[in-house]
């Protein structure tokens, strides 16, 4: 007698085994939609809000299979919210002497990530809107890094470089007119151009008269000046 052949055991199914063969993308395309959809989600409506179901959706992925990249949003959260601080990291250039130089490449920089990265930047403002509750990790060494800025500053006012200012209401009014072209890009564009939904203000336009406003209010004459 003939004995049957065992069945063949299927080889278990991941995740990304789901995904149809004409729409499967490498780890790195998949990780980056991720991503992308939980900056929006998080910037829409913060960590309370948003749903690894709603994540999933955005990315064209199901439930399970977001899970298979990522153990949890609030995992996502806490990643996406510290690539934000990292941008912010080194703006300020604490061992030059030249307060227009590093006054005028630290509005530049902050203006550029506020309008090359929007969203992410709301997810920063977002959270400290809720209590900052997520951002125990970033504040010694903001603090740290705030303190280095005034003691340059001060050192700054102490040679005559500029006039005497409080450092700490200098380097908060440069973060909220910066900042303010992220967290409130809609308000700016319903302002200026109400009829153009996709507009935004010239940023390198936006630099220009925002480090003349600063330098001349410290008394730092502009480098076209000296």
């Amino acid at each position: 007698m003939t004995r049957a052949h065992p069945k063949a055991v299927k080889a278990p199914v991941g995740p990304a085994d789901k995904v149809p063969r004409n729409t499967r993308r490498s780890r790195e395309q998949m990780m980056a939609a991720i991503h992308a959809a939980a900056i929006a989600e998080f910037s829409e409506n913060g960590l309370k809000g948003t749903s690894t179901q709603a994540i999933a959706a955005r990315a064209g992925l199901t439930k399970p299979q977001l899970h298979y990249y990522i153990q949890g949003k609030e995992e996502l959260y806490g990643e996406l919210l510290m690539s934000v601080v990292s941008d912010w990291k080194g703006m300020f250039a604490a061992d030059s002497s030249d307060p227009a130089k590093v006054l005028g490449d630290y509005i530049r920089s902050k203006i550029h990530v506020a309008f090359d990265k929007p969203e992410v930047s709301r997810i920063f403002t977002r959270e400290v809107l809720d209590g900052g509750h997520n951002l125990e990790k970033f504040w010694p060494d903001s603090r740290r890094r705030t303190r280095q800025k005034v003691a340059v500053i001060n050192e700054w006012i102490a040679r005559g470089l500029m006039k005497p200012v409080d450092p700490h209401t200098l380097l908060m009014s440069i973060w909220a007119m910066t900042q303010f072209y992220a967290d409130s890009a809609v308000q700016v564009q319903q302002l200026l151009e109400p009829r153009q939904p996709a507009w935004t203000p010239d940023r390198d336009r936006l630099v220009k008269e925002l480090t003349t406003l600063i330098l001349r209010g410290c008394g730092i004459k502009l480098p076209r000046e000296t």
